[in-house]
């Protein structure tokens, strides 16, 4: 290392300039050459781990270090680098560790360390088992933040087997030291195993049983074992995870493992069956093991073969004798290690329609006898067929297929069955039908309409509006003897509201327009007091429910005498014909201007 001092005086006149260096501070580790000013190493073998830092005192002089010259200092700091000169070092040279053996895998069972006086990657060390680990159970692993050795679990640790390991753990630098060589410590660890209450062993994993089908409840499909492993040999408690056997179908002896059904089981249902059992300790019920135990369902004899669908066959009319209808195969649920042999026969072997072929090869064809089918003398046919298998015992069942004669093309083709066999030979089509069909429903569909709207103009048109009103013209025949006239009819009938003909006709009508009541002659009293008798009906036909909601014209044979309205009469009024105006009726509207031309016409009469 150099240092420099300046001096600002001129170096040309004399030594005023000239500079001389020496250490004040630093001795006897380190020098300085007077003239160039190069610090140096005075002293060999200086040891980083003793001291790293130095502080050096420079002076310069000038004059050239007379006397009487000046002088300036300066401090230089001197800071050691590291090698690796160290080797790790283990704090102890023997550890002691005791584990449970329940310990998980990968977890710490204990930890050990190596310090190196050295810093940085020269003091990185690497931690390894050498020795007493035979089984491989464990493994230790260096923690890159603390340089510990980290000492895990690769496998579980078993008290009954072994209690006791003697590892011997070496570190090793990651660098290599300035001679080449690799520096490293070694120790050794003790490891005592602690006994824990493990839950059981099954002396399986998986167990796998055969079971024949339909085989009695109690039946025994297998046993399983499991033993407490730790010291104080637990009893074993067994039962059966019921969310593995919804159904119940197996039961277990919670002392032996015995396991047996508790129901039939069906082979064409399900051939296997897995559920999970599971071994508790007495001593301790949280200590659970499991094991899954595999049923596989053997198969029996136990269902008949039949047709696989019970489809309809076709058969032309016009076919031939021996003709094939259909080839036919029966199946079998049941599966025999030997494979399916089927035997046929017709339930009836003198059938006179159709017979059997048998093809050798589990499979059959339906033939006809004769070649007279028609549909119009039968359009279907049945032919029971009785099949049967070798098993043991031998299972039969019969099975009836149905036979529809059609109408084929000559080339053999069905172009029709059913409803067209008859339709067909009179030369209509499918088509031809449904137009036909189509035609008479819309015929029907016309009457209908035509006579509903009949219906609607033959009913009487009922007043609804108040501007609805029809002329009603009334015919009299008798015209009466007029007010004084009481010869001519019975009073006592007016009396009597009932009448001999019952009540009287009530003509209800509905006016437009209201007149007041033409002033007549007053006639004198005949004894009948006739106003009270109106007046009652008047009372009775304003209270009756039954009567329409506008006004009613009441008509009755006698008027009486000495009515303050007067005569309802035209017949011996003070006025005449002649003197009436009959104008009004033409403002009354279109509905009365036909009456008001009669009535004019009537007086333009009676003028001329």
């Amino acid at each position: 290392m150099r240092v420099t001092a300046t001096d600002a005086d001129d170096p040309g006149y004399g030594n005023s300039a000239k500079l001389v260096y020496s250490i004040l501070e630093g001795q006897p580790y380190f020098s300085i050459d007077q003239y160039d000013a190069v610090i140096k190493v005075a002293l060999a073998g200086m040891d980083r781990e003793m001291r790293e830092e130095y502080l050096v005192v420079i002076q310069a002089r000038d004059m050239g270090g007379h006397m009487g010259g000046m002088s300036g200092t300066t401090t230089v700091t001197v800071t050691l680098t590291d090698i690796n000169d160290n080797p790790p070092k283990f704090t102890k040279g023997l550890y002691e560790f005791t584990i449970p053996e329940d310990l998980g895998i990968g977890k710490p069972g204990g930890k050990v360390k190596a310090n190196d006086r050295d810093t940085g990657e020269n003091a990185k060390s690497t931690y390894r088992i050498i020795g007493g680990d035979e089984r491989d159970i464990f493994e230790i692993v260096t923690d890159t933040q603390t340089q510990e050795g980290v000492l895990t679990l690769k496998k579980a640790l078993d008290f009954e087997s072994k209690k006791y390991y003697n590892l011997t753990v070496v570190a090793t630098n990651v660098q290599s030291s300035t001679t080449g060589s690799t520096f490293m410590d070694q120790a050794t660890i003790k490891i005592i195993v602690e006994d824990s209450d493990e839950p059981p062993v099954f002396s399986k994993s998986t167990y796998v049983f055969d079971v024949h089908e339909n085989a009695p409840v109690n039946t025994i499909v297998g046993t399983v074992m499991a033993r407490d492993q730790d010291a104080s040999r637990s009893l074993v408690r067994y039962s059966i995870d019921r969310h593995t056997d919804l159904e119940r179908q197996f039961n277990i002896h919670v002392d032996d493992g015995r396991i047996t059904l508790a129901k039939p089981l069906d082979r064409e249902a399900d051939t296997w069956h897995n559920i999970t059992v599971t071994a508790t300790e007495t001593r301790n019920h949280s200590q659970i093991s499991r094991a899954i135990v595999a049923v596989r369902v053997l198969d029996i004899n136990d269902n008949a073969p039949e047709f696989p669908v019970n489809e309809e066959l076709f058969l032309c009319e016009n076919g031939r004798p021996g003709q094939v209808i259909e080839t036919i195969s029966a199946v079998d649920r049941d599966n025999p290690a030997q494979g399916h042999t089927f035997h046929y026969r017709l339930d009836t072997p003198t059938n006179p329609n159709f017979t059997i072929k048998n093809n050798l090869d589990n499979s059959i064809s339906i033939l006809t006898k004769h070649d007279y089918f028609r549909r119009q003398k039968q359009e279907m046919y049945f032919l029971p067929i009785i099949v049967t298998d070798d098993g043991d015992p031998p299972l039969s069942s019969t099975n009836t297929l149905t036979i529809r004669v059609c109408g084929c093309s000559k080339d053999g083709t069905v172009q029709s069955c059913n409803v067209e066999a008859f339709v067909l030979p009179i030369g209509l089509s499918m088509g031809a039908l449904i137009a036909i069909l189509a035609c008479i429903i819309l015929l029907l569909v016309i009457v209908v309409l035509f006579v509903t709207l009949r219906r609607h103009k033959n009913e009487p048109l009922i007043i609804k509006d108040d501007e609805d009103v029809r002329e009603n013209i009334i015919r009299y025949d008798d015209e009466g003897g007029g007010e004084e006239d009481t010869e001519a009819f019975d009073i006592a009938t007016l009396q009597n509201p009932d009448g001999i003909n019952g009540f009287l006709p009530r003509k209800d009508i509905k006016p437009d327009l209201q007149f007041m009541p033409r002033q007549g002659h007053h006639s004198g009293p005949n004894g009948v007091d006739v106003d009270e008798f109106i007046n009652v009906r008047l009372h009775e036909a304003d209270n009756d429910p039954t009567a329409p909601p506008y006004d009613s014209i009441q008509i009755y044979g006698y008027e009486g005498r000495g009515s303050i309205a007067g005569s309802l009469s035209s017949l011996e009024t003070a006025s005449s014909d002649s003197d009436q105006n009959y104008d009004y009726l033409r403002d009354w509207g279109p509905h009365f201007r036909r009456l008001g031309e009669l009535y004019s016409v009537g007086e333009s009469d009676k003028e001329t």
